[in-house]
């Protein structure tokens, strides 16, 4: 959330913003309801110092004069009572004005209308050339009994799937690499929880926008596609200490997604599935600009080491505006090759908010001078499973079917050199 002092001084840029990020919020209609909501806030604070004055008056009153005190009293009680409920409802108004209301990126972010005009910054590793018909990850990991969709679908529907044998086995392998991996470069590690309370949405900026991607229980919360809605929440209304920054976490969690909209694209295989794991990597750190983009390249650089240990071809994409979302001021893709069908796919994002996140959280600390300020927060996915089946599955894969286990993985998995569909 950006300050509603910034918005006011600043009208065209929030617009510029909203432009830049395709969002349809009216700017103008947010600050005549602020107008309107900080006169009645005027209004109503001086009857209430005018209602305790009399009040106090009244003490010291007798016979006609406190008479005529206490009618003073009622009528200033009447107008109260219709001036605070038309303030709560231009409250809620503004508020739900101020939720959409998204974060002004960063001035070198690329300007464009959606992922197709994302601008590639690097490329890393050989295409790998077969010598053979190569196959798609569904057919491999059905040949070597690692997967099985249709009892998948038969249990969960619609892009339900089971890993089994060696494909449960190579999950749990990349779980334990990463949490290995990441866990060096000095994160405290977190399992955190999946159902969360709506609020904690608005507070990483997935609500109001993503609303139909979220599954939403009996009693109202959500399930979270990320476990950096939680970890957020863990640190809401806390004032932390600067000696602590940057605060580095590893969180690890279940993630549901409904893939709203989505129901013509990807519809077999590991790709899009509503139900996945997830390390996220997430920063808390001083409200500087230069110390957050110094922590996004950092974050980015973790994940980016991380795929390069396992062998994947990636390149990484600056994202653009109008695929950014709501609250981030910049954001990387790494999107890692897909054989089978001859392009990138997106595997992590790494985000940088400035205070967006942590305003509507209230995570403050107090400064060098002692002045309370919003911390400034980042995240990046460190490693997805299933979907980084798909690219080590399809790029590994042998001309007799069988997987070449990346090197890194081989410890946890019996130091074994393939996967073959030997179940022993």
């Amino acid at each position: 959330m950006l300050d509603i002092k910034f918005i006011r001084e600043n009208r065209d840029i929030v617009k510029d913003a909203a432009n830049k990020k395709n969002i349809n919020v009216d700017v103008d209609k947010l600050l005549r309801l602020d107008s309107e909501r900080l006169d009645l806030l005027r209004d109503i604070e001086a009857l209430r110092s005018e209602q305790n004055s009399q009040s106090q008056k009244i003490q010291n009153l007798d016979g006609e004069l406190r008479d005529q005190a206490i009618i003073a009293m009622r009528t200033l009680k009447e107008s109260l009572k219709g001036k605070e409920p038309e303030y709560r409802k231009i409250q809620k108004k503004w508020q739900e004005l101020m939720w959409q209301i998204p974060n002004i990126p960063d001035m070198s972010a690329p300007i464009g209308k959606d992922e197709t005009e994302n601008v590639e910054i690097k490329k890393w590793g050989d295409l790998p050339k077969f010598d053979f018909e190569a196959k798609d990850h569904i057919e491999l990991m059905k040949n070597l009994d690692m997967v099985d969709f249709d009892r998948g679908v038969k249990v969960h529907g619609f892009r339900g799937y089971f890993l089994k044998n060696d494909g449960a086995l190579l999950s749990w392998a990349i779980w334990n690499y990463a949490q290995d991996f990441f866990l060096k470069k000095g994160f405290t590690p977190m399992i955190v929880p999946s159902i969360v309370r709506p609020e904690h949405f608005y507070g990483t900026g997935h609500l109001p926008g993503e609303a139909d991607d979220l599954y939403e229980t009996q009693d109202g919360d959500y399930l979270s596609g990320t476990a950096e809605v939680s970890t957020m929440a863990y640190f809401s209304k806390e004032k932390l200490d600067k000696s602590d920054f940057p605060i580095k976490i590893l969180a690890f969690s279940p993630a549901y997604r409904r893939e709203a909209g989505s129901h013509g694209k990807d519809v077999n295989g590991l790709i899009r599935v509503h139900e996945f794991f997830k390390f996220e990597q997430l920063i808390l750190c001083e409200a500087n600009h230069q110390e957050s983009v110094r922590l996004h390249e950092w974050l980015n650089n973790n994940t980016e080491e991380f795929i390069q240990s396992l062998g994947i071809p990636y390149h990484v994409v600056d994202a653009c505006t109008g695929d950014m979302g709501q609250g981030k001021v910049r954001m990387y893709d790494i999107e890692l090759w897909v054989p089978q069908q001859n392009k990138y796919r997106e595997i992590s994002s790494a985000s940088y908010y400035h205070d967006f996140q942590t305003r509507r959280f209230d995570i403050r600390y107090k400064d060098e001078d002692d002045n309370m300020r919003f911390a400034h927060s980042l995240n990046c996915t460190a490693a997805p499973t299933p979907r980084i089946l798909v690219s080590l599955v399809e790029n590994f894969q042998q001309e007799d079917g069988s997987i070449k286990v990346p090197e890194v993985l081989r410890p946890y998995l019996g130091n074994r050199k393939y996967i073959n569909g030997n179940k022993s």
